[in-house]
């Protein structure tokens, strides 16, 4: 299915797709009025991480679930070589993200809710040639990949229109799509459902399950408010409270431990929050 043009990606992955080792990230605090002039000076001192392990074996789906703030998506853009640890090392796909940030870009595909990063006077399908080109993915892949992927997530009549033109949900859905365009080993996404209607986002789930993770293996970190998506698609789930690991379960295993019947009341008998910090997701 690849070109040899995509002979610089190495699609093995280790059996650890992801290793996450006492990472910390430390952030200045805000300023403002003319202070903020001050703020690339200023002394990291809140910590939005505190010392996180956590570990994602090849072909495994983890979420990660937290109130606003936790450090969900801190975590993910580490991962994604978006932003730098203050301390500990985190791997993907046995490649350090800090010091081997290209090789980790090239395992990876990475979808954020807030952050999609197209060209907004190209087409859709200009946009996605463009990324699959900078993931070495050949012309005659992309012919015929692109395509098979807009008929899933229902783009194929948008693809042709500039970027501009195109509502918010269906930016979204290329956004999802040019995530895994490149077939990626390792999944990160963060809230990637946010702004799909409810059929849209039932969609999708389907399609990661079946086709992402069951078909073709790719292991999974995700970040979602949503407790039936978490439960549809995750085989462990880690719940993040105030940058630290608070638990790390399967659901039945969060239910049991905590003698809840749901995971929306694990969830709020192991933070102390309710489900309402859940509603409206804040990047820390």
């Amino acid at each position: 299915m690849f070109s040899a043009s995509r002979h610089a990606i190495n699609t093995r992955v280790p059996e650890l797709a992801i290793t996450i080792d006492s990472v910390e990230k430390s952030f200045p605090r805000a300023l403002h009025g003319w202070r903020a002039l001050l703020q690339p000076l200023a002394t990291p001192s809140v910590q939005a991480l505190r010392g996180i392990s956590l570990e994602v074996k090849a072909g495994e789906a983890v979420a990660l679930l937290g109130a606003n703030g936790a450090g969900k998506s801190t975590l993910l853009r580490i991962l994604a070589t978006l932003l730098l640890p203050s301390r500990g090392t985190a791997r993907v796909a046995g490649f350090d993200a800090a010091k081997e940030p290209a090789a980790v870009r090239r395992q990876l595909g990475y979808h954020a809710g807030t952050d999609l990063g197209f060209y907004a006077r190209l087409t859709g399908a200009e946009n996605l040639r463009f990324f699959g080109r900078l993931n070495h993915l050949s012309e005659s892949f992309l012919r015929s990949r692109i395509p098979a992927l807009a008929r899933q997530f229902e783009l194929t009549a948008s693809l042709d229109n500039q970027v501009r033109t195109l509502s918010s949900g269906t930016i979204q859905r290329l956004s999802l799509l040019r995530a895994i365009l490149h077939e990626p080993k390792v999944l990160l996404l963060d809230e990637p459902t946010r702004s799909l209607d409810a059929l849209a986002a039932a969609e999708f789930r389907r399609f990661l399950k079946k086709e992402v993770l069951q078909r073709h293996g790719t292991s999974l970190l995700f970040a979602s408010h949503t407790l039936p998506e978490i439960e549809l698609l995750a085989d462990r789930v880690a719940i993040l409270k105030e940058g630290t690991i608070a638990a790390l379960d399967t659901p039945m295993g969060l239910k049991a431990r905590t003698g809840a019947t749901s995971l929306e009341a694990a969830f709020a008998l192991l933070t102390g929050h309710g489900t309402a910090s859940l509603e409206e997701p804040v990047s820390p």
